[in-house]
Formats: C-alpha cells, structure tokens, sequence
C-alpha cells in the first residue's frame, strides 16, 4: 500500500500537473515550450481549478455539512479531464511540428557542466535539509491540523484547531484554502496528513521553485545560455544563506513549503515575474501577445487567492504597476486593461473576503 501512495503521490505531484500543462504548451511559442513550461504552468491551472471548486464548497458547507468528499471527487474528476485534453493536445501538435518541447542540444563546456554539477548538489543539499530537519513551527499547529481535521471529519473550516467541536463556519480562511489541497492529496494517497505537508508536498514545491527560476533564467541568458546554471547557483546560495529571520522567504521556501504564504512568495510571485517576462518580451520584439500567456496570468491569479487572502492584493497591485509601466513604455494602453481584466479573479475573492469575513 505505501508503494501505491507513493505512486498516487507522484501522479498528482508531478505528472497531473505536467499533462494539464499541455494545454498551454500546445498555444505558446516553440522557443518558451519545455517541460519546465508545462509544469508550471499545469500547477496554476490546477491551483486555480481547486480554488473554483474548493471555495463554493466551503460556503455551502455552513448549511450542507460534509462537503469535503464533493472537492476530492470534483477536483479529481475536472484535473483528469484536463490532464486528458493536455495529452491530446500534445499528440495532436506532435504531428504538426518536427518537435513539440525544444530541448536544448548543444554541447555543453566543462565548466558549464561543473556549475550544473554544483548547482545539483545545492538542491540535493536543500531538500534533504528540508526533510531531515522539519520542524513543526506555530503555523503548523493551524494549517497542517486544518487538513488533518478535514481529511478525519469530511468537514471543511467547521471544526476548529484552537476550540473543542464546531464552532461555526471560519469563511476568513476558507477563502484561502491550500491546506484542503494537502488533505486532498492525504485522502487520494492514503497517507497522514503531516506526512504528505512536510515530506511530499514540501519536496515537490522546493523542486518547483527552481523549476520557475529555470524558466526565469532561460528568458534573461537566452544569447548566452552558459550563464543558466550560475544563476541558479546564486539563487540556490541566496536561499541557503537567507535564514537570518524565521520570516524570510528563504525560511518559508525551506522549512514552511507546505504553507500557503510560502507558496504565495516562493512560488506565485515567481511565476507572475516569469510571465510577465514572456508578455513583455512579445511586446519589445512588436508581436502581438499570445492570448494563453494572459489565460495563465489570470490562472496565476486565482491560484494567489488559493494560497493567501494577501495574494488578492498583492496579484492587483503587481499587475496594477506593471501593466502601467507597460502601458506608458510601449505606448499601448490595452496591455493596462489586460493587466485589469487578470485581477478580476482577486477583486471578486477579495470582495468575499470583505462581505463575508
């Protein structure tokens, strides 16, 4: 059965993700599809599928108690879907191009693979800390029980860690609910809740940060590729050594990944930073933007929203600076009302989160 765990564990981790990836992967630029692509972008598209589906619930769970068991089977059933359409995606475009994900050929200098070799032992170094050293810190003791009360009670924010029995509908953080995706992924692997946050979920969301600095990297040494890897090898040494405060990101991404506020930080701002690359890139170069950069961004969006109530007025803000400054250096005022139209998601969430907080 732990084999099996893994396995499960694996697929909605991992391969989930990237096969709902394809999606995108088949609308964008050959130059910017890659797995790395796909898997970043496969994880907004699901982060933001569980938050339309996940918060209705939670609302309607104050009058229809139980509810958690409609997330697991309708999230299930839309992301398998979704991953379905990806690879059918990925087959259909695989017969109309010589090559579907660009994969970098050309040969590689000693010293590049040295800095590749570094960079793989920093990772390594950093995911065995963040297994082998776990600590349960004060957020634990609300979001990681969170999840376990909902995995045991099929009840979502009714019951509870600080009070004994229900105590009524918390709607202020079930806005916000990433731990129901950790007691989803207990539920579908069969493993305990502080398994699957602090080794499963916090392995994978390290992974995924380098994977989005990797794209970011790609964007900013694309003339020059054998500067890649020492960039990540800065980034890897910036985390190492930014444990000067319990608060940092550094410590989020390391010892807090299965926290929504770690993910907000480490893992959504990244993305919006690796996505507005992409848009203004296709600006500078005068092509018109591709419509499923801006598809992602609102996906971003609402995935931010999943992760922290603070990501609905940090996505608007964000947005609300970059698309003017867009706006104003490209002289084209519709980039302000696409940057507008993304945080639509984050003005209704944190409309809800005013009217019935």
């Amino acid at each position: 059965m732990e084999i099996l765990g893994f396995l499960l564990l694996i697929v909605w981790l991992l391969v989930i993700p990237v096969c709902i990836g394809g999606i995108p992967a088949a609308f964008v630029d050959k130059q910017d599809r890659s797995p790395a692509f796909m898997c970043v972008a496969g994880y907004m598209l699901m982060w933001a599928v569980f938050q339309v589906i996940c918060v209705p619930c939670v609302l309607l769970e104050e009058k229809h108690s139980g509810m958690f068991p409609y997330v697991v089977w309708g999230f299930g059933i839309v992301a398998v879907m979704l991953a379905s359409v990806g690879c059918a995606c990925l087959w259909k475009k695989k017969h109309k191009t010589e090559r579907l994900l660009m994969v970098d050929k050309r040969k590689k200098g000693s010293g590049e693979k040295t800095a590749w070799g570094i960079f793989a032992l920093l990772l390594m170094v950093q995911l065995a800390a963040s297994i082998f050293l776990t600590y349960g810190d004060g957020d634990d003791a609300f979001y990681v029980a969170v999840s376990t009360i909902t995995e045991a009670s099929n009840t979502l924010y009714k019951i509870m860690p600080y009070s004994i029995g229900a105590v009524g509908l918390d709607v202020r953080h079930g806005l916000a609910p990433f731990p129901i995706w950790i007691a989803f992924l207990a539920r579908v692997s069969g493993f305990k809740v502080a398994f699957v946050a602090h080794v499963a979920v916090g392995t994978f969301l390290i992974g995924m940060t380098y994977v989005i600095f990797y794209k970011i990297g790609e964007i900013l040494y694309r003339e020059r590729k054998e500067g890649l890897p020492i960039f990540l090898n800065f980034v890897a040494l910036l985390v190492l050594f930014g444990d000067y405060s319990y608060k940092t990101p550094e410590n989020f991404m390391i010892a807090r990944s299965r926290q929504g506020k770690a993910a907000l930080g480490n893992i959504i701002v990244p993305v919006v930073i690796l996505l507005l690359l992409m848009i203004l890139n296709q600006l500078q170069e005068k092509q018109k933007v591709q419509w499923m950069l801006w598809l992602l961004l609102c996906a971003t969006v609402t995935a931010a929203c999943l992760c922290s109530t603070l990501g609905t007025f940090l996505m608007c803000m964000m947005l609300g600076v970059a698309g003017l400054c867009a706006g104003i250096a490209y002289r084209n005022l519709r980039i302000v009302g696409y940057m507008a139209f993304c945080c639509v998601p984050a003005v209704i969430f944190a409309a809800m989160y005013f009217l019935l907080g």
